[in-house]
């Protein structure tokens, strides 16, 4: 760097993820061979975010700005050799959002120093990215402990002439998790007719809305469950559990050109059926009250029997019954209720056992992972480890003023935008699952 050695930027304590309406603070360091003569030592505090219609694009067609401040930390000079510090402070502003980067966008902050040097002498730039995290409390949003239900009725031919029903239920738990907690989901499918369904599948999916004049949707699937299908004139019930990796929280509050939606979608292969459930991912879990009445399970119109006794009858009929008799025996209440297997899960690990993780994994490194029974005994006496995730790009930190600890879970991890093709077709949203033809509630009452 000729007559500069280093020309950095720090922050205090070592501190790389803040929060909205925090002052930021550090120094600029500078260290000189030989006599360096300046105009202006300035340092300039950023925020921003920028969408294009490209994917990776750093030319954006929409921008706005969140923060942009000023500071000259020296004036007109010379500094001697030797090594030169410059301390700085910024207050964020209260309603600044959370950094997120993906493929057609990102929020980014930065500080940046510049050293103004006289006409004809080269300028020194130096910048330091860092992230902020405007948390997302789930308490505070409408009906968040309640469960999130949808169901929908297909009709469709088979062999050629025959026609059957079949009715697909979901629920989740909750409507919001954060991350390391499980969502447990639970799913009934009702096979009225004479033909074996295929293979049902639950999937967590993220779909973030870049706003430009053409709004464009980006679809990840974050995790998947596939279980087997129905046999005909069956009755059958699939309980499955997903574990929340890190993710951005949902609605990215405080940006009017990105937004993050979570939803599960349960869906069966043959005969085509889907239903989407809408969850919100946080920061602030939800918190259940002891005294908080059990709502009810919409999927369970008659007690069931418990889950350990739920099994195949033993005698498999010949010939699948007749149509008319389906009606009846499902009307009744479903009660040649079978248990749907699981066939695969995307959060097995290698031996293709479900990973037993307490919420703090998340926040370890997997050298310094702890025995399953010891996560059982950390989730219980300390709240878990927070992280951040902000797409593919930024590392995970731990909250507060630790040194920061790059979280590289290997069973679960964060959605990868780099190789993610764009979708020309978003999913429904809730409303129009709610008002489609195919919805429980118009085709419940016919």
């Amino acid at each position: 760097m000729g007559k500069l050695q280093e020309f950095s930027i720090a922050f205090t304590n070592s501190k790389v993820v803040y929060s909205p309406g925090e002052s930021i603070s550090g120094s600029v360091r500078v260290t000189t061979a030989s006599a360096l003569q300046f105009k202006a030592i300035k340092v300039n505090c950023v925020g921003s975010c920028g969408v294009s219609s490209k994917m990776n694009d750093p030319s954006w067609m929409v921008e706005e700005q969140y923060v942009s401040s000023m500071l000259s930390v020296a004036d007109k000079g010379t500094l001697p050799p030797g090594e030169h510090t410059f301390s700085f402070q910024f207050l964020i502003p209260a309603h600044a959002p959370t950094s997120f980067e993906g493929p057609f966008g990102k929020v980014i902050y930065r500080v940046r120093a510049v050293i103004d040097t006289p006409r004809f002498s080269k300028d020194y730039k130096t910048q330091r990215p860092f992230y902020l995290l405007n948390m997302l409390n789930l308490n505070e949003v409408p009906d968040i402990q309640q469960p999130s239900f949808a169901v929908t009725t297909k009709k469709f031919t088979y062999l050629l002439v025959k026609t059957g029903t079949l009715m697909l239920k979901a629920r989740s738990d909750l409507r919001g998790y954060t991350s390391g907690q499980i969502i447990k989901l639970s799913t009934e499918i009702h096979n009225k007719s004479g033909k074996d369904t295929g293979c049902v599948i639950a999937s967590l999916i993220q779909k973030v809305t870049y706003k430009t004049k053409r709004p464009m949707f980006d679809l990840r699937t974050i995790a998947e469950v596939e279980g087997a299908g129905v046999k005909a004139g069956k009755h059958a019930e699939w309980r499955e559990q997903i574990i929340v990796p890190p993710l951005p929280q949902s609605g990215l509050s405080g940006c009017s050109l990105i937004d993050i939606d979570y939803f599960i979608q349960v869906s069966l292969k043959s005969p085509e059926t889907v239903v989407t459930l809408p969850i919100y991912i946080g920061n602030v879990a939800v918190n259940m009250t002891p005294s908080r009445p059990t709502p009810p399970n919409p999927l369970q119109h008659t007690p069931l029997p418990a889950m350990q006794s739920l099994s195949p009858g033993p005698v498999v009929p010949s010939a699948p019954p007749a149509e008319d008799d389906l009606e009846g025996e499902q009307g009744a209440g479903g009660l040649a209720s079978e248990e749907i297997p699981t066939k695969s899960h995307s959060q097995q690990d290698p031996s293709g056992q479900a990973p037993t993780m307490s919420p703090s994994a998340f926040s370890h490194a997997p050298s310094q992972a702890l025995p399953q029974t010891q996560h059982a005994q950390s989730a219980e006496s300390s709240a878990p480890l927070f992280c951040v995730s902000t797409g593919a790009t930024i590392p995970f930190f731990t909250d507060g003023n630790a040194t920061p600890v790059p979280t590289t879970c290997p069973l679960i991890l964060p959605p990868e935008y780099s190789t993610w093709e764009y979708p020309h077709e978003p999913p429904p949203t809730y409303e129009e699952s709610c008002s489609s033809n195919n919805s429980s509630f118009n085709t419940s009452m016919t």
